[in-house]
C-alpha cells in the first residue's frame, strides 16, 4: 500500500509554485509560505499551498496600476 505524501520539502513546493529554491526559503523564512517544523527538517503541507492559491493575496505592482 503506498501512502500519499501529505508534505512537501520547501524545495519541492517552490518548484510546484514555479518559484525559486531561494525564494521559496525567503518566503518560509517570513511567513508567507506556511510551513512545519519536524525537529531540523522544515516541510510544507500541500493543504497550505491549496489555500494560498485559493485565496490569492494582491501584488503591490498590480496595487500601483
Amino acid at each position: 500500500m503506498e501512502l500519499e505524501r501529505l508534505t512537501l520539502t520547501v524545495e519541492e513546493a517552490g518548484e510546484l509554485l514555479g518559484i525559486s529554491r531561494a525564494l521559496a526559503y525567503e518566503m518560509a523564512r517570513t511567513g508567507r509560505l506556511p510551513t512545519l517544523r519536524f525537529g531540523k527538517r522544515i516541510v510544507v503541507p500541500k493543504k497550505a499551498i491549496e489555500s494560498m492559491l485559493e485565496r490569492p493575496v494582491p501584488s503591490i505592482a498590480r496595487d500601483q496600476a
